[in-house]
């Protein structure tokens, strides 16, 4: 029996979407349905998965799809006996959105996003299947060169997207988390992040979500040397005083969170544009100690509303994402992060 029931674990559908596609080089998608059987097959100890966290676009979900295709969705999802947490707003240029930091135009498609985001919310939670979580958003400006040109102002531009963005999700009874990851413009280290979070001020509508992931390689000062709190070369004990001033900075604003691995490489497209690698949970050359680091976001994590951790894991072979080894030991680490730090 689990000696802790909170918070729930969740598993994200993307991994079956990020990454995948027709182009060269590229393995296809594995569908919704699927992806939902491999998770609702894991299982340790009798212990198994509570929910699923959803992203809200093709081949998954159509976001304009009518409110009878996003119940029999709903109702899906539900067949396995999960809930659905949070929902990713498809807020990149080439889904609905488009850069927060960009024209008019952009900044519209951007908030367009949120808004059908916060329908989808809304249906899933008259449906029954969605109790809590938050809604995922970011920059959506893919690499930092264009923000280095004017750093202030357009910092200023994606503060004022995002408080209009909050002020759409207060609007509908839901909260925005901005993912950090250093590939975002105005996001791509802790203390850009921290300044977009405390230029938009509304803690209420917006807040922070840490990821395992791509918080490591906020310390090691990718994209932002000069807010790097670790050399390449570190003890123990120096990686954990700096993780400690990283997460005492961020947890306040942290109101959800993703168990992940990284190996330290950077995985990206050119110089600069570059995002944190996820490894599997067992992964030999894992840089991050999960529980023990999972510890340090989770202090405090009901008085922020937390109510469930969800894995993720992007850009894996769907060869690893077929083995039900690879999901069990997903399960296994998420049910030792929570014994450890949950309630």
């Amino acid at each position: 029996m689990p000696t802790k029931s909170s918070p729930k674990i969740h598993n994200a559908m993307w991994p079956g979407l990020v990454g995948k596609g027709d182009g060269e080089g590229q393995e296809p998608p594995i569908s919704l349905e699927r992806m939902l059987e491999l998770t609702a097959a894991a299982s340790v100890n009798g212990q198994k998965f509570d929910g699923i966290d959803y992203f809200l676009f093709f081949p998954h979900t159509d976001p304009n799809a009518s409110d009878v295709e996003l119940n029999r969705i709903a109702d899906l999802i539900a067949s396995h006996g999960f809930s659905v947490g949070s929902l990713v707003a498809p807020v990149w240029p080439g889904t609905v959105g488009d850069s927060a930091m960009g024209d008019a135009a952009a900044k519209e498609k951007f908030l367009s996003a949120v808004r059908m985001a916060c329908r989808i919310a809304g249906i899933f939670e008259k449906h029954g299947v969605r109790k809590h979580g938050v809604i995922r958003i970011d920059s959506a400006e893919f690499g930092i060169e264009k923000w280095r040109q004017d750093k202030k102002a357009n910092t200023q531009k994606i503060v004022d997207t995002f408080k209009e963005a909050a002020q759409i999700a207060k609007d509908h009874g839901q909260r925005l988390a901005a993912e950090g990851e250093i590939c975002w413009a105005g996001m791509h280290s802790w203390k850009d992040m921290l300044d977009v979070l405390e230029g938009v001020g509304m803690p209420e509508a917006l807040g922070f979500q840490a990821d395992l992931a791509h918080t490591y390689l906020y310390l090691m000062g990718y994209n932002a040397p000069e807010h790097a709190l670790l050399k390449s070369e570190y003890t123990e004990a120096e990686f954990y005083a700096a993780y400690e001033t990283m997460t005492d900075k961020l947890r306040p604003w942290t109101i959800d969170f993703h168990v992940a691995q990284n190996d330290g490489n950077v995985h990206g497209a050119g110089s600069h544009d570059k995002t944190g690698k996820h490894c599997p949970a067992d992964d030999p050359n894992g840089k991050l100690d999960i529980v023990r680091c999972a510890g340090y976001w989770l202090k405090d994590a009901q008085s922020r509303g937390i109510q469930h951790i969800c894995w993720d894991g992007c850009m894996f072979p769907n060869a690893t994402l077929e083995k039900p080894a690879t999901w069990n030991s997903i399960l296994d680490t998420m049910i030792r992060v929570r014994d450890a730090h949950g309630w």
